[in-house]
């Protein structure tokens, strides 16, 4: 794929949240490096050109053009797609265009998928039991165990657990889970972000990762296990270390990576260094058998249709989607 433009599939999110507007300002401004597929609604043609993106238009199942397309997966009325106000309508259709863009790469017209932000409370209407786009990938990847990687320049972070409830946390983790994801997280380390030889960081559970059992036995039974199998399995893995202080570490450059135990402690950190540093961080779906990448935001309603909402994140998720793309390629 070396001189050759990477094809992204784009799925565009709510159609009532930012995901469209950024994703035209976004591939407006990456036209020259990548070939867009969009999948949404026929709406996103007004403002692609109004960004200044100019793409053919067609139905899902037509032949997708050389250069790059706007896929009309919906054409939803102006009520559906207000921006701010979310509708079940709306909801099914975020779905509609994930599948659609699944499907491009799963049959090899794509060669990486990019997805905007969507509302899971608003999917689940359409599909109980969905809880994100990456629970749903693993299980369209062929059930291979994914793990949810949030990467910016300073800092990235993997997940042993992702969307879950906190009180359930425990009940998910093992220590073959733990070592699972720290091995998960080396190797697509090594193979997608050309990391030779991964530092990796264990967060404790509890505070000051236990105090030696005064605040609890997890770090022993859990997570002291998980390491060592990780490091017979041949990865540089440490810890576990005091949660209040591993991701600073990771910042500073002691480690490539931190794997944190459940979603708030990861991403808490990786957001903080976005929203007051400017770090953007990109959601990288590792150990799929296809590339994944999206923005590390949410839909915004508060900012749809202001023109405020920012294009950063989905601009790196883009960047970083192509890339993988490549060095995959490269590495066959």
């Amino acid at each position: 794929m070396t001189g050759v433009k990477v094809r992204v599939a784009v799925s565009l999110g709510d159609p009532s949240g930012i995901g469209p507007e950024i994703a035209a300002t976004a591939l407006a401004a990456l036209r020259r490096q990548l070939v867009p597929y969009a999948f949404g609604d026929a709406s996103f043609a007004r403002l692609a050109r109004h960004a200044g993106l100019d793409l053919p238009s067609g139905a899902p199942g037509d032949p997708l053009p050389a250069g790059g397309a706007l896929v009309r997966v919906t054409r939803l009325p102006a009520a559906d797609r207000r921006p701010g106000r979310p509708t079940p309508a709306g909801g099914a259709a975020q779905l509609a265009y994930l599948e659609a863009a699944f499907g491009a790469v799963a049959g090899g017209r794509a060669d990486a998928l990019c997805t905007a932000p969507v509302s899971k409370a608003q999917v689940a209407l359409a599909l109980p039991g969905f809880v994100g786009h990456t629970e749903w990938l693993e299980a369209r990847g062929g059930g291979a165990r994914s793990v949810m990687m949030l990467a910016g320049r300073r800092l990235r972070v993997a997940l042993v657990t992702n969307h879950v409830a906190l009180r359930e946390v425990l009940r998910r983790l093992t220590p073959a889970r733990i070592a699972a994801t720290v091995e998960a997280t080396a190797e697509g380390l090594r193979r997608d972000l050309g990391v030779a030889r991964p530092r990796i960081a264990v967060a404790g559970l509890n505070p000051h990762a236990g105090e030696g059992g005064a605040f609890g036995d997890d770090e022993a039974r859990l997570v002291g296990p998980a390491v060592r199998a990780a490091r017979r399995a041949g990865v540089d893995a440490r810890g576990p270390f005091p949660p209040d202080s591993v991701f600073f570490r990771a910042a500073a450059g002691e480690f490539d990576a931190v794997v944190a135990l459940y979603h708030d402690q990861g991403l808490i950190p990786v957001k903080l260094l976005d929203a007051v540093l400017g770090d953007s961080a990109v959601n990288v779906t590792l150990g799929l058998p296809f590339v994944r990448t999206s923005p590390d935001h949410g839909v915004a309603y508060d900012l749809a249709g202001t023109g405020r909402a920012s294009d950063r994140s989905l601009r790196t998720a883009l960047r970083l989607a192509a890339a993988i793309a490549r060095r995959r390629r490269a590495g066959r």
